[in-house]
């Protein structure tokens, strides 16, 4: 399984509010059944490589979607196969560290 984190930043929108935009986005993120989690900065999402990147492509075109003229996406794929990996795991193994 792979990890992918993405924002996904529409512009000129007349507005600096995202919220709106996100909402829209995340009701895509819940309608592909793929474990996630928001975060103040983007979102984290689990899955095989292919079905993230798809997803990635669905989540740009959004806004598009929603009457944005100018779309700024951000992705970072980490894509593991010599283990399981998880939503927090890089985290805990951290925090593992500086608890020693």
């Amino acid at each position: 399984m792979a990890l992918m984190e993405i924002s996904v930043i529409p512009l000129g929108t007349g507005n600096t509010s995202f919220s709106r935009w996100i909402s829209a986005i995340i009701k895509e993120v819940e309608s592909s059944g793929l474990e996630f989690q928001l975060n103040d900065m983007g979102t984290v999402i689990r899955g095989e490589a292919s079905d993230l990147l798809s997803l990635a492509s669905k989540l740009h075109e959004t806004p598009f979607e929603n009457g944005a003229r100018r779309v700024y996406t951000v992705i970072k794929l980490d894509d593991r196969r010599d283990k399981e990996t998880g939503i927090g795991n890089k985290v805990e193994s951290v925090l593992q560290i500086l608890n020693q």
